[in-house]
């Protein structure tokens, strides 16, 4: 399926009155919280990174899913939100997949783990992420709809960003001078005790 994924995210620092505040607009759960395992893929010469490209195989709750982003016409988006044109599938086996991938010269670049809940309302998705380096919340749908969830859940506008979890990590490796490699927690756990 191919869709433009729009979104913003920000910081959570209480995730209790977060998802209290959200279930108090209406939002119901998809999702309680379940693990999820990210590997990126590329070429030894970075050429989807290149053109702001990913390739990706995630393990969310046992299912393996495929997933592809670029970047969307600029035409068709606001700076002010991360927008992506994204295709993906559930696949039946990740190592499979992976050695597909090895074949045809993709390689593990990056891995990167959370714990993620999903709740849902009207049309929208907020995702609410536990990560090595911090808890962050998701809000994905229309532009409109985003700007009011945010409103209905008292976050600022200037709290928002539309890094991705890479770009995250490599902030905190600048700021923390981690030597960790990829953002999971057994490596973050090693190189903030380390």
């Amino acid at each position: 399926m191919q869709a433009a994924e729009i979104e913003l995210k920000f910081p959570v620092a209480d995730v209790r009155r977060l998802r209290a505040s959200a279930l108090a607009l209406g939002f119901e759960v998809l999702t309680e919280r379940t693990f999820e395992s990210n590997t990126l893929y590329d070429s030894t010469d970075r050429a989807l990174r290149v053109k702001k490209q990913i390739l990706r195989l995630r393990n969310y709750g046992g299912i393996c899913t495929l997933t592809h982003k670029r970047k969307a016409d600029m035409n068709d988006t606001d700076v002010h939100y991360k927008t992506r044109i994204e295709t993906e599938s559930e696949v039946q086996d990740c190592e499979a997949m992976a050695e597909v991938f090895a074949q045809l010269g993709y390689l593990p670049v990056f891995k990167y783990e959370k714990f993620r809940t999903e709740l849902a309302h009207n049309g929208g998705k907020l995702v609410l992420d536990e990560t090595p380096i911090g808890i962050w919340a998701e809000l994905e749908g229309e532009p409109a709809w985003i700007d009011s969830m945010l409103a209905g859940l008292g976050i600022a506008e200037s709290d928002c960003i539309t890094d991705s979890y890479g770009k995250l990590f490599t902030n905190w490796k600048e700021e923390t001078r981690s030597p960790a490699e990829n953002l999971t927690f057994d490596e973050v756990a090693i190189a903030v005790a380390g």
